[in-house]
């Protein structure tokens, strides 16, 4: 964060297909005050990104609500395209922002798919791009152990098959260290049917083996499920969150129109 400014400034020369920033997490311990004003000159710097490129932010572990809070409405959910997220960061943000479900204190177990559904529906719906709001917010892609989900708001991304199987892939991979799936290193763990939605009358979707890859839509958002194929004996677990996302952001296909 500290190095934002410098960093947006060679872009022009750089010229990236797409730009990835996290690190909001750490001015957690900083003063409100000094909170506030960073996360204004973060917005500014976003929007100072060159025309075309898209923006993913990349959420991490806070224990502050007020903070997340700032973060949801300071603008700056609507200044990036992407986000990338797991379970605590997901719940975390509902809890924070008033949103579905935010009674729950924690996921009990394996996160319920209609109620994560259900979270990230909102999120793109009260900020994400629309008719009526300037928001470049158009993708989340949400991982947990035992699946992924990537939720995208109709218009403005393609390949999600590709793209969130090519993440919960990468996370078999790595975590076990091997070059490609071992099947005899891996187990499934993800939910074999679950339903859609717990705020509306979601509908009930049985995962078929042979297309893993459930699809399903709700007011103009696409939701992609996949299950992934858990590693037994973890070698390699840090920076996993970050190589799902950047995997799923390798495969994705975005169509952009100008940043307002």
């Amino acid at each position: 964060m500290n190095m934002l400014e410098v960093f947006v400034a060679s872009l022009e020369e750089f010229q990236p297909d797409l730009v990835v920033l996290s690190g909001l997490h750490m001015m957690e311990g900083q003063s409100k005050e000094l909170q506030r004003k960073r996360l204004l000159e973060v917005v500014t710097s976003i929007s100072d990104i060159p025309t075309g490129i898209p923006v993913h932010l990349e959420l991490a572990s806070m224990t502050n609500k007020e903070f997340m809070r700032s973060i949801v409405h300071q603008q700056v959910f609507p200044a990036v395209t992407s986000l990338g997220l797991n379970e605590q960061e997901l719940l975390f943000l509902s809890q924070a922002a008033s949103g579905p479900h935010s009674s729950l204190s924690s996921w009990n177990g394996v996160p319920d798919v209609g109620m994560v559904s259900d979270i990230l529906f909102w999120i793109l719906k009260e900020h994400g791009r629309s008719k009526s709001r300037a928001s470049d917010l158009t993708r989340i892609h949400f991982h947990t152990l035992v699946y992924h989900i990537l939720a995208t708001v109709d218009g403005h991304w393609a390949n999600q098959l590709a793209a969130v199987a090519a993440g919960a892939r990468v996370a078999g991979t790595q975590a076990c260290a091997t070059e490609a799936i071992d099947a005899n290193r891996v187990s499934l763990r993800a939910p074999h049917e679950f339903m859609t939605s717990h705020s509306e009358v979601g509908s009930r979707i049985v995962i078929n083996p042979n297309e893993p890859v459930a699809e399903w839509h709700r007011e103009g958002i696409s939701f992609h499920f996949t299950p992934v194929l858990v590693c037994k004996d973890p070698i390699r677990t840090v920076g996993l969150g970050d190589a799902i996302s950047s995997e799923g952001l390798f495969y994705s296909e975005v169509a952009l129109t100008p940043r307002k």
